[in-house]
């Protein structure tokens, strides 16, 4: 495996001509892989965020079109069936590689060989020619999938999602820096995909930047978000609906509740407030919607008593679709503190109901 910095070795299969066919060839079913986190989980909780609803609504929307799709993730219970029709078009496949619990996103490289041999035995089953496309969604995906689309003779599409150098060059306080594996494994797919897709401009001059990746294998498909779901409401029964005041400046904060989304930026200048405009601060209700990921449960309940907020902070559980709508529709405003976000999905989608976002 080459380090980071040193040149990867490019498949002969990659050249020129071979991108340029594939750009033209007619797809019919695509074969996405999601190693670390099933887009059938509940986002904001453990690994499960906007990920998760990208892979879920990309692939239902390709099937809308008469695309095909078949997702590859990694089995997380016994109890999970081997294969669901997420959506008419859509199958999800869980692939058993390593135990059902007790890993960590950390130790899934330990897995890849595992998942990436389950990978091959799915498509075995197939004729040849059953996939015209893989989609890696994450750098563990990535890794998984550019094996199988060498074995496959298929084009590989790589979305990152985020990229380790980028969160480190951005880290929270007390923030682990991403693995050196990590990087040379971005480094590497960066080198073998036939195409990347970002999911901003900013993403792509990323790519560039920190990765030297090809301008011309990189592609800015922007994200977009159900208009059907969130759409501007009725604040007054959408507050009545979570028990909310009717009178008071609700601040949402929507995501995993994990140090780079910063959640305690926004107590601390809730509690900064508190010292400059005491009137203000008491009109405002945060509201926390989401669950712990990879984090101690209760780092951020404490950190709001030790501020003297803990009588002010609401807690609530992850939610999606019509409930997540009606969170954003009760806020005065949403509060997206991350330290890096390759898109962000909560900022759009509460844009999208007509709540501005700080």
């Amino acid at each position: 495996m080459a380090t980071a910095g040193e040149e990867t070795h490019v498949s002969q299969r990659r050249t020129p001509a071979f991108r340029a066919r594939c750009r033209k060839q007619a797809v019919h079913r695509v074969a996405m892989v999601s190693v670390h986190t099933s887009p059938l989980a509940q986002p904001g909780t453990g690994d499960a965020g906007g990920m998760n609803v990208y892979v879920l609504n990309t692939a239902r929307e390709l099937a809308r079109s008469g695309v095909e799709v078949e997702i590859f993730t990694r089995a997380t219970s016994s109890e999970e069936p081997p294969t669901v029709e997420a959506a008419p078009g859509v199958l999800v496949h869980h692939l058993p590689a390593g135990p059902f619990e007790g890993l960590s996103k950390n130790d899934l490289p330990t897995q890849l060989c595992a998942f990436t041999g389950g990978l091959l035995r799915a498509e075995a089953h197939n004729r040849p020619g059953h996939y015209d496309l893989i989609h890696a969604h994450y750098w563990l995906s990535g890794q998984a999938a550019w094996v199988a689309s060498e074995r496959w003779n298929v084009p590989l599409v790589q979305t990152f999602h985020t990229l380790a150098k980028v969160k480190n060059a951005q880290l929270a306080e007390g923030d682990k820096p991403e693995p050196i594996g990590r990087v040379c494994g971005e480094e590497q797919i960066t080198t073998e995909a036939d195409l990347l897709i970002a999911n901003t401009a900013a993403e792509a001059d990323e790519l560039q930047r920190y990765y030297a990746a090809d301008a011309r294998r990189v592609e800015v498909v922007h994200p977009g978000v159900d208009l059907g779901v969130f759409r501007p409401g009725d604040r007054y029964a959408a507050r009545a609906a979570l028990g909310l005041p009717q009178d008071a400046l609700v601040v949402a904060f929507v995501g995993r509740i994990q140090p780079a989304k910063a959640p305690d930026v926004l107590l601390r200048g809730l509690a900064r407030l508190r010292e400059t405009d005491p009137e203000l601060a008491e009109r405002i209700v945060p509201v926390f919607v989401g669950g712990p990921s990879n984090t101690d449960l209760y780092w951020l309940p404490k950190l709001a008593g030790e501020l003297g907020l803990g009588d002010r902070v609401q807690w609530r559980t992850p939610r999606s679709g019509e409930a997540l709508a009606q969170v954003y529709r009760a806020a005065d405003a949403v509060a997206v503190p991350s330290y890096n976000e390759s898109f962000g999905l909560v900022a759009l989608e509460a844009q999208a109901t007509g709540t501005p976002v700080l």
